[in-house]
């Protein structure tokens, strides 16, 4: 169906808080006055910022839609997304797939990314030094698209956008806020493919984020 379909469906039905948001307080800054992303993808170059780069096969920079109103962040890239240059791409990847053909949105229209985009060494998580040298970059991407939410994907993702050290048990389905975006945290799904209980939960929160958005579509 589509994303931009699919919030008018929803708002034919009178999805849950329809009316039209309150203008926030410190609107985003004109699209002219933002990188774009084939900007800050030149800015970053070749980068050699951290110890990550000796190990890469390519960087994972991101993919999606640059208006996407829907963006979704991990830690770092994996085997795969490492060989192929694309995030979101192994095992975990494909249950990200998944999820996204059940809520009726395709890749093409949300964006993907990692805080780090280079593959930590047996995919462990990103150290400080790692996140300090890529993070700005990927602050920069947001600031590009300005997405209306964002679904972090696991602990390291949510406590480095969020700069917060709250467990992702804690927080995960409670709404929370970068600027002036909506995040959502919740599970990874490589963790999902380690407990399939569990995919419920990000189910759940899912559909919040999809009632948030058919409440703030616009024509």
């Amino acid at each position: 169906m589509g994303l931009e379909n699919w919030l008018r469906f929803q708002r034919r039905l009178g999805a849950k808080g329809a009316p039209r948001p309150k203008k926030p307080a410190l609107p985003p800054a004109p699209a002219s006055e933002r990188p774009t992303l084939a900007e800050i993808r030149q800015e970053l170059g070749d980068c050699q910022r951290c110890k990550l780069a000796r190990g890469r096969t390519h960087i994972v920079f991101g993919e999606g839609s640059p208006q996407a109103r829907l963006m979704f962040l991990g830690e770092g890239p994996g085997e795969e997304e490492d060989l192929q240059g694309r995030p979101f791409v192994g095992p975990a990847g494909q249950l990200l797939n998944n999820l996204l053909h059940k809520l009726g949105l395709r890749r093409e229209e949300v964006y993907i990314a990692n805080v780090v985009k280079c593959r930590p060494p047996r995919n462990r998580d990103p150290e400080p030094d790692e996140v300090a040298a890529c993070l700005p970059f990927l602050l920069k991407q947001i600031d590009s698209i300005q997405p209306l939410v964002i679904v972090t994907l696991g602990r390291p993702a949510t406590q480095n956008l969020l700069k917060t050290e709250a467990p992702l048990g804690k927080i995960r389905g409670i709404w929370q806020k970068y600027k002036n975006i909506k995040v959502m945290p919740t599970f990874h799904p490589s963790y999902l493919l380690r407990s399939p209980r569990e995919r419920h939960k990000t189910w759940e929160d899912m559909q919040q984020v999809m009632e948030y958005l058919a409440a703030h579509e616009t024509d």
